[in-house]
């Protein structure tokens, strides 16, 4: 398993490295946004904030814009807007230093978990709700004839929905079977996400159940 570490100190990334590297992953380091941005195929990114040439926000939306490669981000700031604003980049998950090792590595596995199609047990590879049509082996999303280009993170929810047409979807299960079982941030993350699938979609796809969670509606039938 490949990872790409992109931060600039090296008294960190030097350690972080050999720290991953115990636990079994092979370890690139890019020290620049520039860095990161050329770097080969890899299975996951570690993402400084703090970069000397462009901003971590820039190089997540950039990596994103051509990749589906799972992201976390590692940074000093952990204000709820900038994880509101990383996660809607496309960003996977968020870890606030300092971290130790072990919570790095559960969280690594826990997004290569989540990232590689665990988030549902199903086995179907096309998912029809309507006119909204999944295609599961290429992560292709299309809805009323277009093509719908989404985060990863937007993908795996708008599936999440899809897989049981008209089931309530309960905030918590969401969570935690979307982004962790572990996961420590607010859950308006989610509300962020359904508003965003709605935004690209159409708001009445994906229904409110009030107290309870989100259930995705089959609009040629008029009924959830």
């Amino acid at each position: 398993m490949r990872i790409l570490v992109v931060e600039d100190d090296p008294s960190i990334s030097v350690p972080l490295a050999e720290g991953l590297g115990r636990e079994g992953f092979e370890v690139e380091v890019a020290s620049t946004g520039a860095a990161a941005l050329a770097a080969g195929p890899v299975d996951l990114v570690l993402l400084d904030l703090g970069l000397p040439d462009l901003e971590g926000s820039v190089v997540c939306q950039r990596l994103r814009a051509t990749s589906a490669v799972p992201i976390i981000v590692v940074t000093a700031r952990g204000e709820e807007i900038d994880r509101v604003i990383l996660l809607e980049l496309g960003a996977d998950d968020y870890v606030v230093k300092p971290f130790g090792i072990r919570e790095l590595v559960a969280r690594i596995r826990a997004v290569l978990r989540r990232t590689s199609g665990s988030v549902a047990a199903a086995v179907t590879t096309e998912i029809v709700v309507g006119s909204l049509h999944i295609d599961r082996r290429a992560r292709v999303v299309q809805f009323e004839g277009r093509s719908i280009a989404l985060t990863p993170k937007e993908y795996d929810l708008l599936l999440y929905l899809a897989l049981e047409s008209g089931a309530v979807r309960g905030r918590e299960q969401m969570i935690r079977e979307v982004w962790d079982e572990h996961w420590w941030g607010s859950t308006k993350t989610l509300d962020v996400h359904v508003a965003s699938l709605r935004k690209k979609l159409r708001p009445e796809l994906i229904e409110t159940v009030r107290s309870v969670g989100y259930r995705i509606v089959d609009l040629s039938s008029g009924t959830p």
